[in-house]
């Protein structure tokens, strides 16, 4: 069998590179967009910035003609970040946090879906957080509209503290990430080639470099809890849990019960729970898709 060509972002750290690990071991031929050296990158590709659209449109491009005619297999979409507040903007104008965690991946995956096999498999990394019923310390997403999350100063309803518009940005681009991997799964394009299309919630996992943009105090006690002390607090769960299983569902080793696209890791258990009301607005969902698109450049 010819080992499958996975393409990934957030690959150089966290649970993302404990997958990486997990799935070149398993023979993968792993191709990764980073902004800089790190494992498993190589292969003479430029660096993703995923701060910068053109940076995606040059990645995309120098991925298509390094592969060829081979066929992507599995594409991975799992880099984010989060801030606490608003004020940062990237270099095409929009809020970083969902520029980077949704928009970025909303292009790549635009511009790499016609490279996918048949049979091909899209993991994107959500969130918990999306679902206000799931609970949690951050508020929870109020809408998924593109052109308020990119220019939040345009959104009346929009928090007063940082610290609340930032963790709102974050929960709502994982919102995004969970919204798009449902459209694609009805695309005639995604059903043509009967793609399996997943979203991930790898769940509360210390120790990881999300916290990489807080402060000092909140990030040593997100390292502290990255080691064994994490095992302490519940829902946690470990690095390797959800790395391995972010491997597993890229692999094609976990199977998902049928019309199950949504697996969120629960103490180190796979369970596949339905998303939110939100999640499961499909007008919504496609409003979010071309909204996408126009931010991007792309037809819907």
């Amino acid at each position: 069998m010819t080992p499958p060509t996975i393409v990934m972002t957030g690959a150089t750290s966290g649970l993302g590179a404990i997958a990486a690990a997990r799935m070149t071991a398993a023979g993968a031929r792993l191709l990764v967009g980073a902004r800089g050296p790190g494992p498993h990158t190589g292969d003479g590709l430029p660096p993703l910035d995923l701060s910068r659209l053109d940076s995606v449109r040059a990645f995309a491009a120098a991925l298509e003609e390094h592969l060829g005619a081979t066929p992507i297999d599995v594409l991975a979409l799992n880099a984010g970040v989060s801030f606490h507040h608003i004020d940062q903007r990237t270099a095409d104008g929009y809020e970083t946090t969902f520029a980077v965690n949704h928009l970025a991946h909303y292009l790549l995956l635009r511009r790499l879906l016609p490279r996918l096999a048949d049979g091909g498999r899209v993991v994107i990394t959500s969130s918990s957080v999306h679902d206000p019923e799931r609970g949690g310390t951050l508020p929870p997403p109020r809408h998924a509209s593109a052109k308020l999350l990119a220019a939040p100063e345009l959104d009346p309803d929009r928090e007063s503290s940082p610290r609340a518009a930032g963790g709102h940005a974050y929960t709502a681009s994982k919102l995004c990430g969970l919204m798009t991997a449902r459209t694609l799964a009805r695309r005639p394009e995604t059903l043509d080639k009967r793609l399996t299309v997943l979203a991930y919630d790898p769940g509360p996992t210390p120790g990881t470099g999300l916290s990489r943009n807080f402060s000092l105090p909140i990030r040593i006690v997100w390292s502290l809890l990255g080691t064994p002390l994490g095992a302490l607090v519940p829902r946690m769960n470990s690095r390797r849990a959800a790395g391995h299983t972010l491997a597993d569902l890229c692999l094609g080793t976990i199977t998902p019960p049928a019309g199950q696209g949504y697996a969120s890791l629960v103490r180190g258990r796979l369970t596949w729970p339905q998303p939110s009301k939100t999640a499961r607005d499909d007008a919504a969902g496609e409003a979010l898709w071309q909204d996408s698109a126009a931010l991007v450049g792309l037809p819907a």
